[in-house]
């Protein structure tokens, strides 16, 4: 075997990029965030209630659609990693022993329905991800739970607090990415006996949660002064971005498709 043959069988497997909008310019992109809010809320709630085959499979056309005027690369897609594929078919096998009907595959249909419907909602998460800034979801938030302020309730709190969420998590994977491979580069110290390995791996744990503690205390205080310097924690819910035309073309498109889903589900399947 060649060394190029050693270059594509090992190849390196891509991560989860989360709240990383994939750079480009389009309807999709430029879509509200509170839009694309919506649209996730309404798709969970329709799932929630008709889980069957035709909804799944139009939330999936609707999702492969935006994909493709977003034009999201296939390098985007996280690499599956193999012990996900094995516990798929063990819990696929298992499922299909307990029989049920149509022809005693009923076990079996009904856990490749509950994986389809997991994967749309990934699927649907990692969209919203892939085309929207996250600096955009907190002023979102806080637009669309404004008749909310009338019942007395802190939305504008609720939203700063998950902006600073969704603003700390990279970093902090970052970060702890660092301390990990950091960690592995140390050499392991001699320790024959299984005693002398669990305590050294007991104290190895300590060490790295404690690190990762420290890392976590700098990074709240560094955005801290951060925020306090940009004017304080009201600049965070504040945007100025609202809902065009073409956010209302998008709902109409997404309810459309959404509400024949459940005809179809409803009246023509059905029957038979």
């Amino acid at each position: 075997m060649t060394a190029a043959d050693n270059r594509s069988t090992n190849r390196p497997s891509r991560p989860v990029v989360l709240l990383r909008p994939v750079p480009g310019d389009s309807a999709v992109h430029r879509l509200w965030a509170g839009t694309k809010l919506i649209v996730v809320f309404a798709i969970s709630v329709l799932l929630t209630y008709y889980p069957g085959w035709v909804t799944i499979a139009a939330v999936a056309l609707l999702i492969f659609a935006a994909a493709r005027v977003a034009r999201i690369p296939r390098g985007a897609l996280p690499t599956v990693p193999r012990w996900l594929w094995i516990l798929l078919a063990v819990g696929g096998g298992t499922a299909a022993m307990a029989g049920g009907d149509p022809a005693g595959f009923g076990g079996l249909l009904f856990f490749l329905r509950i994986t389809a419907l997991s994967v749309v909602l990934l699927a649907l998460g990692a969209m919203v991800s892939w085309t929207t800034n996250v600096a955009e979801i907190a002023p979102a938030v806080a637009t669309l739970g404004r008749p909310l302020r009338l019942l007395r309730i802190p939305v504008d709190d609720w939203a700063v607090a998950l902006a600073l969420a969704l603003r700390a998590f990279p970093m902090l994977i970052d970060e702890f990415r660092v301390l990990y491979a950091a960690r592995r580069l140390r050499p392991p110290p001699p320790g024959r006996s299984g005693r002398r390995r669990r305590h050294r791996w007991a104290r190895e744990a300590i060490d790295l949660i404690t690190a990762a503690i420290t890392v976590t205390l700098r990074r709240a205080d560094e955005m801290g002064d951060a925020i306090t310097a940009r004017g304080g924690i009201g600049q965070i819910a504040a945007s100025p971005a609202r809902p065009g035309l073409a956010d209302l073309w998008a709902l109409v498109v997404v309810a459309v498709i959404c509400g024949a889903a459940v005809a179809l589900e409803l009246t023509v399947l059905a029957t038979t």
